[in-house]
């Protein structure tokens, strides 16, 4: 010890250098086993590896039954445990007949000294050791052999999560809604086609590839509120097993920015923008020179109304930044992604930002017909008939009501479940919304009959 800390003390740097570079090459000679070293994070934005979670995944199995030191994590609706090996520890494999060892390890860097919360910066590893004789089957068939069961041992056990921008960053939640397409109110023609539509193109990477378009999908409901187009994004994630990535626009500084977060999606997830015509003045981009001089006026005379304006105008983010987002060359990056766009006004949209290849499919969710209240019921009642449905399929032809003020009425609201009581309902809020509706048709033939008196 006393000559090692003189030697690190006196010995000139450069040598150093030389003498550990040499050593290792002569220890090769000698030394009979290669090893492999995969990092948690690399690249100059440190992502976490793919490679490293495959590994993670692939000797949950091994480490359970050979490590001594586990860490344990729940996941999968936290009802499944999975064990993975702690620090420095070690476990063998076998491959056709060839023994190897995994290893576990990290680097600890400096700690902020200067920090409230002093953080410490580690950088995790696994160690792959084997003889140098397999070299080509191990850096070939069983590495191949390890990544493929890993991913697919994390499809398996991985908790899907429902994220949200905060800023340029995601941060989410576990994503436990149980909507699915059987719960959803909809003419079931119209469910078939939008579910063959999904898995059609969660397999059809092979075809995206052949045909040179980026694997991703655009999706756009649009519908009065209350029509289930929040539902329907979660019932599409649960069908497909994808994570949400709910997009708040007015959070985005500008293109930049809302570059950065799509990048950081992963592959087999949905982004959502909700209510797109709210989130941003998109269309005001593309609007007449005389009308944008008439709003400068304005605000010359109102000084108030300019500072609400600016306030609304925080995010920079333009059309032509958000048009790249959908289908631009960074749309590429990563695959397997559905992007939809909710709104109740789809009038308001510009053209531009709606059009095939960026939302390919156009989905109408419109007020509850009878197919669609037949659902609710099995849903809330546990019912497919009743001597009240007659009624109210034929209130149903005549007054528009959304499913959600329908699922208010179903929803019982006493121990006993009357379901007379909850029918009887429904059907009172239907007849006084044929009555508002009659009213309003006869107050409108009236003003025209007096508007067309006046000009005669």
């Amino acid at each position: 010890m006393f000559v090692w800390a003189v030697f690190q003390q006196y010995f000139p740097y450069q040598f150093r250098g030389y003498i550990a570079k040499y050593s290792q090459r002569l220890l090769s000679f000698v030394y009979p086993y290669i090893q492999i070293t995969f990092n948690e994070f690399t690249g100059e934005r440190l992502m976490r590896s793919e490679a490293y979670s495959a590994i993670e995944s692939y000797l949950s199995s091994t480490s359970s039954s050979q490590a001594k030191r586990l860490k344990a994590d729940i996941v999968k609706n936290n009802r499944s445990l999975v064990l993975s090996m702690d620090d420095h520890e070690e476990v063998a494999d076998e491959f056709q007949g060839v023994k190897l060892w995994w290893a576990s390890g990290k680097h600890v860097g400096k700690t902020q000294s200067f920090a409230f919360y002093p953080v410490t910066d580690e950088k995790r590893f696994y160690k792959l050791t084997f003889h140098k004789k397999h070299r080509e089957l191990i850096i070939g068939p069983y590495l191949k052999h390890v990544l493929k069961e890993g991913k697919a041992i994390k499809v398996r056990n991985r908790q899907r999560k429902l994220y949200t921008n905060n800023g340029p960053n995601w941060s989410h939640v576990v994503f436990e809604h149980p909507a699915t397409f059987q719960t959803l109110a909809m003419e079931q023609d119209k469910k078939e086609e939008i579910m063959e539509d999904l898995v059609t193109f969660s397999q059809a990477e092979e075809f995206y590839s052949r045909i040179g378009r980026a694997w991703k999908r655009g999706y756009l409901l649009y519908g009065p509120p209350g029509t289930g187009k929040s539902t329907m994004i979660a019932a599409m994630a649960n069908l497909l097993g994808y994570d949400i990535y709910d997009l708040e626009l007015t959070a985005v500084k500008d293109n930049t920015e809302l570059r950065k977060l799509l990048i950081e999606t992963s592959s087999k997830s949905i982004i959502v923008i909700e209510d797109i015509d709210c989130s941003l003045d998109l269309t005001g981009q593309r609007r007449p020179k005389k009308e944008k001089k008439d709003e400068a006026e304005e605000m010359k005379q109102h000084p108030m109304h300019k500072a609400s304006k600016e306030e609304a105008k925080s995010s920079q983010v333009t059309l032509s930044g958000l048009l790249n987002f959908i289908d631009g060359l960074w749309s590429a990056c990563g695959g397997e992604r559905l992007i939809v766009f909710t709104t109740n006004f789809v009038e308001k949209l510009d053209p531009a930002l709606i059009r095939k290849g960026r939302m390919d499919k156009h989905i109408e969710l419109s007020y509850c017909g009878f197919e669609a209240f037949k659902v609710l019921a099995k849903n809330y009642q546990k019912l497919d008939s009743h001597k009240l449905f007659g009624r109210i399929q034929d209130l149903l032809r005549e007054v528009r009501i959304t499913p959600a003020d329908v699922a208010e009425h179903l929803m019982p609201k006493t121990a006993s479940r009357d379901l007379q009581t909850c029918f009887e309902s429904l059907i009172q809020a239907l007849e006084s919304a044929k009555q508002a509706q009659d009213s309003n048709k006869e107050d409108t033939a009236l003003i025209q009959g007096l508007s067309e008196k006046s000009v005669q």
